[in-house]
Formats: structure tokens, C-alpha cells, sequence
């Protein structure tokens, strides 16, 4: 038994080597680069077809607009499809990988109180960004759309005496009725349940399920692998879409809204990095390189989850992450670590509260922060998911969420960037774990070749 534990750690990383170098293989390819000229095509055209230049009729447009999104939409549903599966998968694995359920249930209770913290901070960053930038003051002019009656049911927060019903929903009564709804975090719940179970199993009974479920994250991965050939098309497409039905004029005007997010992605970039250096000791520089590759393609993707292969392996052979953690914080935080989606929230609802010129109390901006960190644990890990939770925030604080029509122009691009700082998340949690997991299991510990060059840098 002992020996089948030791070998565990070893067939968990197996699973994901294939597709990870085939991912690897896609950014030693230049698939970011390849992105980009297809969300600058896209933007041309898009432009060409649009209200902008007049060269077709609007409806005209409308339809060539349609087919153009085809490929991006193929995309999204495809990776929309496989999450749920990849996830259970993932989740379980890693667990099963672990040696000391003792530790797990430390690690567990660690990482999903840090992810928490930090969704908070991201949310709370972006507020103060938005109120002092204030760049929805520039769109007074822009025509607004209405608000049409019901549009959306007022979202509610749960009060003392509805939160233990909304606890015990948590729990997953029927497993396969939560993944039919797409209720992540009882998914999420589910998988853990299983793990840890497996777990606490002799290894010659839990083998069978592991080994099934190493099949199942194959078959994913290898659909994955399929949906990545589309990726430049996708974004070519959804840009081209995008900018055909708002135009150009609206969509410069998208510009301080656009700059105002980034710098807070980029301020809250640098928090990670901090951390980095203050409780880990890792230089972030040394980080940045190692983690260039997953990030690039998190960035081409906008999907946490389509990367996940690659992040798992990044962790644990670049950033000296034992397997049995890397395997369950980055399936996990693809699920939960929604930090730079909740920072993009936060922006998105103080610029559409300038725009419309409703004054958010101080009231109000709590609830949005405490909306952004519930929303985004438990949303998948898919493009565009940051607009429908989006609308739930907008609701709960009385904006109307047919606003949204203002910043779709522009969210693909502001969609690449907080997938690429949410993975950043990931792995920097990833190795704060392990650096504490070390710390616990005491010194003997063997250097990576990661810590040697960390160590020399600082």
C-alpha cells in the first residue's frame, strides 16, 4: 500500500503531460500572436461592416456578423461542455494524490480562505480605481439603452434567517441534477467529497475509480485539444461581431473604461507578486519567466479552464509544487479565484453608475464587493462568464443591467487580461501552499532547481 501511495503523485502529473506540451507546443507556435492579429482583424472588419463606414445595410451586417462569431461561439460551448467533467476529474485526482489527509484539510481551509481574501481586495481595488478615475464621465453623450420591464428578477443577499438553507444547498443532493444546472460549486463540493473519501481507502480499492477517472480527464483533454485549433478564429469572429453591432465612434469612447480596468489588473498583478516575494521569498521576476508561457495562452484562451494542463504542470515543474497540491489549489481556484473578474465587476458597476448618473453609496459598494466575492465562487471557468454574473452585481445595486450593451464592444479584451491575472492567482497560491506545506513537513525537503535559481536571484 505504501508503495502504490508513493507512486500516486507520479500517475496524477502523467494525465496531464500530453495535452500540456501540446499546449506548450501552441505558445512555442505563437497562438498568442496569432490571437491577436485575429482580434485585430476582427476589429477591421468588424469596423467595415459596422454603422461606422455604412458599407452594408445594418441588417446585412447584423447576419455576416452572426456567421463571423460562429467559430468563437463553437469554442465557448465546447469548453463549456467539457469544464464540468475536467473539473470533477481534476479535483479528485489531485486529492487521491495527496499522502496526509491532515494536511489536505489545512491546505483546503488555507486556500480557500486566501482566495476569498483576495477576490475581496481585487473587488475593493477596483472600486477605489473606478471612483478616482472616473471614466464613465466621458460617455454622458452616448445614447443609453432602456431598460426593458422584467428584465431581470432583482437579485437578493441572503439574510440570518435563509443563510442555513442557503449552507445546506451547498451540498449537492443529487450530483448529476447540480451538473445539469451548472452549479459549480457544488460540483466543486462533490468532487472534493469524492477525493477525500478515495483517499481514506485502501489503494487497491480506490485504484478502479482513479484509473477511470484518469480516462475521463483524457477524453477532456483531448477535446480541449480539439477546441484550441479554433482559437484565433474565435476571437477574430466574436471581435468582428462585437464591433459591427456598437461601431466605432462607441467604441473609442470605451477607451477610459478599457485603461481604468487594466490598471487595475495590473495593480492587483503586482499584490500577487508581493506576496510572492513577502511570504514565499520567490522573486517575481523569476516567477514571471517561468510563468510566461501559461500566462500567454490564458491570455489567447480567456478560459482558466482550458489551460488548466498547462498551469498544473507549470506548477509543478517550474514552480517546485508538489503534485497533490498543484492537482487540487488550480483545478480549485479555476472554480473559485475569480479575482480579476471580480475587479472587473467592481469597475464595470461604479463606470455604468457614472454613466447613468446614479450615486453609489458606501453601502451600496460594500454590497458589490460582498456580490463579487459570492458571484464569482462557484462560476465556470469559460469566456464571458464575467457578464452574466455581471448583471446579477448590477441588479442587486439598482443599475440597469441593459447597460451591459455598452461594455460588450469591448470585453474580449478585458476578458483576456483578467483570465491571464485569475491564473496568476492560481499559481502563486499554488506555490504559498507548497512553501507552507514545507514548512510544515520540516526541512528534508529536496531543491528544485526553481528554489536554486530563486535563491541565487534574491
Amino acid at each position: 500500500m505504501a508503495e502504490e501511495t508513493s507512486k500516486a503523485p507520479e500517475i496524477a502529473s502523467s494525465a496531464n503531460r500530453s495535452l500540456s506540451s501540446y499546449l506548450f507546443g501552441l505558445v512555442q507556435d505563437r497562438l498568442w500572436l496569432k490571437v491577436l492579429i485575429g482580434m485585430f482583424l476582427g476589429l477591421i472588419t468588424g469596423i467595415i461592416l459596422g454603422p461606422s463606414v455604412g458599407l452594408v445595410k445594418a441588417d446585412t451586417g447584423a447576419i455576416i456578423g452572426n456567421w463571423l462569431a460562429f467559430p468563437g461561439r463553437l469554442f465557448i460551448a465546447t469548453i463549456q461542455m467539457i469544464v464540468i467533467p475536467l473539473i470533477i476529474a481534476s479535483v479528485v485526482r489531485g486529492l487521491a494524490a495527496t499522502e496526509d489527509i491532515e494536511q489536505l484539510r489545512k491546505v483546503g481551509v488555507r486556500v480557500v480562505l486566501f482566495f476569498t481574501a483576495t477576490t475581496a481586495l481585487a473587488s475593493a481595488i477596483g472600486l477605489w480605481i473606478a471612483n478616482l478615475l472616473n471614466p464613465g464621465k466621458l460617455m454622458q453623450d452616448v445614447t443609453l439603452p432602456k431598460q426593458a420591464p422584467g428584465e431581470l428578477a432583482p437579485a437578493t443577499m441572503p439574510d440570518v434567517t435563509t443563510l442555513p438553507d442557503v449552507l445546506i444547498g451547498l451540498l449537492p443532493g443529487n450530483p448529476l441534477d447540480a451538473m445539469v444546472q451548472g452549479q459549480m460549486l457544488q460540483v466543486v463540493i462533490f468532487s472534493i467529497i469524492v477525493g477525500v473519501a478515495l483517499v481514506s481507502m485502501p489503494a487497491e480499492q480506490s485504484r478502479p475509480m482513479l484509473d477511470l477517472l484518469r480516462s475521463l480527464q483524457q477524453i477532456c483533454m483531448t477535446v480541449v485539444h480539439w477546441a484550441m485549433r479554433l482559437a484565433p478564429y474565435a476571437v477574430f469572429g466574436l471581435m468582428a461581431q462585437l464591433t459591427t453591432s456598437i461601431g466605432l465612434s462607441a467604441l473609442l469612447g470605451m477607451a477610459s473604461y478599457v485603461v481604468t480596468v487594466l490598471i487595475g489588473l495590473l495593480l492587483l498583478m503586482l499584490v500577487y507578486l508581493l506576496l510572492l516575494k513577502l511570504l514565499a521569498g520567490q522573486s517575481p521576476m523569476l516567477f514571471l519567466m517561468h510563468s510566461r508561457d501559461v500566462l500567454l495562452l490564458a491570455f489567447s484562451t480567456s478560459s482558466s479552464a482550458a489551460v488548466m494542463p498547462l498551469s498544473i504542470r507549470t506548477a509543478q515543474e517550474k514552480l517546485a509544487v508538489r503534485p497533490s497540491i498543484a492537482q487540487f489549489v488550480i483545478p480549485l481556484g479555476a472554480t473559485i479565484n475569480m479575482n480579476g473578474t471580480a475587479l472587473y465587476q467592481s469597475v464595470a458597476t461604479v463606470f455604468l453608475a457614472q454613466v447613468y448618473g446614479i450615486d453609489l453609496s458606501m453601502a451600496s459598494m460594500a454590497l458589490v464587493v460582498a456580490m463579487a466575492v459570492g458571484a464569482s465562487i462557484g462560476s465556470p471557468a469559460t469566456p464571458g462568464v464575467g457578464i452574466v454574473i455581471l448583471a446579477m452585481v448590477l441588479t442587486t445595486v439598482g443599475i440597469p443591467p441593459s447597460g451591459i450593451a455598452l461594455i460588450m464592444g469591448v470585453d474580449r479584451i478585458l476578458d483576456m487580461s483578467r483570465t491571464a491575472v485569475n491564473v496568476s492567482g492560481d499559481l502563486v497560491t499554488s506555490r504559498l501552499m507548497e512553501g507552507w506545506a514545507r514548512k510544515q513537513s520540516g526541512p528534508a525537503e529536496k531543491v528544485s532547481e526553481f528554489e536554486s535559481v530563486s535563491m541565487k536571484n534574491d
